[in-house]
């Protein structure tokens, strides 16, 4: 891909500059947003895409690379073409629904694959297709009552009810009556009367079920359709994205997280990008009171930060908000590495919380060369230098060894630059870092967790120079304390609601000593269901709920605070909260 002149400056969408990415599938698991899109290979000419990827954020602006646990080959009946699929969570597994073509009759076939772990690796669940009728694009769901959809279809739109073991479906495909009332009118093409093209994304927000897609072509927009079953009949609610992007077709995504809504989408905004060289980017949006969904244009800028990142604990080296000239690919110690560095290439991580001040950081690298050096930088690629680490050379790519340097001027929450330099040819490999001798005020993100290594390595990437937008950190109110045992106390606000659900915050405060490790109880009112936590660890016993602290978040000063949130069924109520310490 070419590169932007070194003077350009870009913010951070689209989300993913390591390698071309399409078709965004966001799932919220465990605290952190887990992306599976599809991957366009450098230079196509047509959808040429062989592997799904996967990646994960806990505040949406800096993304780990987990590399890509599922292909093509990962079906032995399958010959070409990973499209766009669609990962859920049930049960303790994830499933992942992905159309491809099937050998044997050359038709595409939705196929379903199954993990333990959010990021793999998935092996194809039962050996062949799940249902095949040619089309494309499957979406899933499972609703509250526990029955689980799955949607999809080009040119036209099917679903089947899918048994409580995701793999089998009741009863045959039913073909959805695709009306101009349901979908809206599409003009010039008698064959297909509705805007429906593609790519559905189904889901259910409160009372109201919603049928996003891919309208019209080419070049498509994004409309959608709600109704008050899960199978219809549909009414056509308008455009939420208009045509835009430099990529013919665009694909939805949508989840909530966090207290926010937001959006996923694809077009062609990087260097060399196109109908068959997209990027994924994201958009932040608040739906209106009476559930419809305002229009959303692209923008350069993406999503707002979430909180902080914390440097004192490990963070991947390929957790990225932006990068120049570096790529990804497996690790020998596990996950994935920064690789094929070369003078002048850096890595933007955004909204890094410091704290008081750092005092050494450091880094576990490899090369096969004579090494390089890693500038420590602060707000840009040519910003503050915090710091310098000198890199030997190891005797190999993945021959690791860990390097420190002193480090100035770490204080605060800044963007973080780590830039290299060096001579000519590839300089290094970085695997991991952190800084060490300061303390954050402020939450952080969950670190990742540490997947199986992926298969094959990024090809050649998209670069582009250092993005400007400030962060949007966000800070929770606290509410009406309620009294709290041992050293801690918790207080909570509601934050959000709608028919049939809500969502609330909890504070916890440590009292006049430092704690390490933290538990909030209270007992649901008649009807309330918590269906998904974040910066927190959910058990439940009947009625009573038990958050505790995530790994990241535990340990608090004397009167520290963190926040965690939560989604309930049911109708929002004021708890009595119980905070014990061990």
């Amino acid at each position: 891909m070419a590169l932007l002149p070194a003077t350009a400056a870009r913010a951070d969408n689209p989300i993913i500059q390591t390698i071309y990415t399409a078709d965004p599938a966001p799932l919220v698991y465990n605290g952190r947003v887990y992306l599976y899109t599809g991957h366009d290979e450098d230079g196509s000419t047509y959808f040429t895409m062989k592997d799904w990827r996967v990646w994960s954020s806990a505040d949406m602006v800096n993304w780990t690379d987990h590399g890509s646990p599922l292909s093509v080959s990962s079906f032995s009946w399958a010959k070409s073409d990973a499209w766009a699929g669609q990962a859920v969570y049930r049960n303790g597994k994830f499933y992942w629904y992905v159309p491809t073509t099937n050998r044997s009759t050359g038709r595409m076939a939705i196929g379903v694959a199954v993990s333990d772990s959010p990021t793999g690796p998935f092996k194809d669940a039962i050996g062949r297709p799940l249902v095949e009728n040619g089309e494309i694009d499957p979406t899933v769901y499972v609703d509250d009552n526990g029955q689980a959809y799955l949607y999809w279809g080009n040119p036209n739109l099917w679903y089947v009810k899918l048994n409580a073991d995701m793999i089998s479906y009741s009863g045959s495909p039913t073909k959805v009556n695709l009306t101009t009332a349901g979908f809206g009118t599409r003009t010039g093409d008698a064959k297909r009367p509705t805007l429906f093209e593609e790519g559905p994304w189904f889901y259910k927000r409160g009372s109201l079920y919603y049928m996003v897609f891919a309208a019209k072509c080419c070049s498509e927009f994004i409309a959608y359709s709600t109704s008050s079953s899960p199978t219809g009949p549909w009414t056509y609610r308008g455009t939420i994205m208009p045509t835009q992007g430099g990529s013919f077709t665009n694909h939805p995504g949508i989840i909530d997280f966090a207290g926010g809504s937001y959006f996923f989408y694809h077009n062609g905004a990087l260097p060399g990008g196109g109908g068959y060289t997209r990027s994924v980017a994201v958009e932040k949006f608040t739906y209106n009171a009476d559930g419809t969904i305002p229009t959303i244009t692209m923008t350069s800028t993406g999503a707002p930060q979430i909180g902080t990142l914390n440097p004192y604990v490990r963070q991947e080296a390929e957790t990225i908000a932006w990068e120049s000239g570096v790529e990804t690919e497996p690790s020998s110690e596990g996950g994935m590495n920064v690789g094929f560095i070369e003078n002048g290439d850096y890595i933007k991580v955004k909204g890094v919380g410091f704290g008081t001040g750092a005092k050494t950081f450091t880094a576990r690298v490899a090369s096969g060369s004579s090494g390089g050096k890693i500038e420590v930088r602060r707000d840009g690629a040519t910003g503050t230098l915090m710091g310098t680490c000198d890199v030997p050379g190891t005797g190999g790519w993945q021959t690791w060894t860990t390097v420190s340097c002193p480090v100035t001027g770490a204080t605060g929450t800044h963007d973080l630059y780590l830039r290299f330099t060096g001579g000519s040819g590839y300089l290094l490999n970085m695997n991991w870092w952190q800084f060490d001798g300061g303390t954050t005020t402020s939450p952080s993100p969950t670190p990742p967790t540490s997947p199986t290594p992926p298969t094959s390595p990024s090809p050649t990437p998209p670069t582009s120079p250092s993005p400007t937008p400030p962060t949007s950190p966000s800070p929770t109110p606290p509410a009406s304390p309620s009294p709290g045992g041992g050293a801690c106390s918790a207080s909570y606000r509601t934050t959000n609601s709608w028919g049939g659900g809500y969502q609330g915050e909890v504070t916890v405060t440590a009292g006049g000593s430092p704690i390490n490790g933290w538990t909030v109880k209270w007992n649901l009112s008649s009807g309330q269901t918590i269906t998904q936590v974040w910066n927190g660890t959910l058990s439940t016993t009947g009625s009573t709920v038990s958050v505790s602290n995530a790994s990241y978040n535990g340990s608090l000063g004397a009167s520290a605070s963190t926040t965690f949130g939560f989604t309930a069924g049911g109708s929002p109520s004021t708890p009595t909260l119980t905070c014990t310490s061990p």
